[in-house]
């Protein structure tokens, strides 16, 4: 017959607190990468930011040339 081996409570504790360490270690690797990435998405949300403001500028300023000069051409063709 097979002799049984005995777990003791103290094994047992030991076996969980290296799995929870190793969890631990898991975990704190994946909370970087995810803190990394949120960093990197700012970044660029800020820059799209930008990009748009200076689209927007960009759009006023040429609507505004194109009012100035069919106000003009409207001038002179009455």
């Amino acid at each position: 017959m097979k002799s049984k081996k005995k777990i003791t409570k103290t094994s047992i504790e030991q076996a969980n607190g290296i799995r929870i360490s190793y969890h631990e270690k898991v975990c704190q690797e994946r909370m970087k990468t995810i803190f990394k990435v949120l960093d990197e998405m700012r970044k660029d949300v800020k820059e799209l930011k930008a990009d748009m403001n200076r689209g927007k500028g960009a759009a006023a300023i040429i609507i505004l040339i194109g009012g100035l000069i069919g106000s003009i051409f409207y001038y002179f063709t009455k």
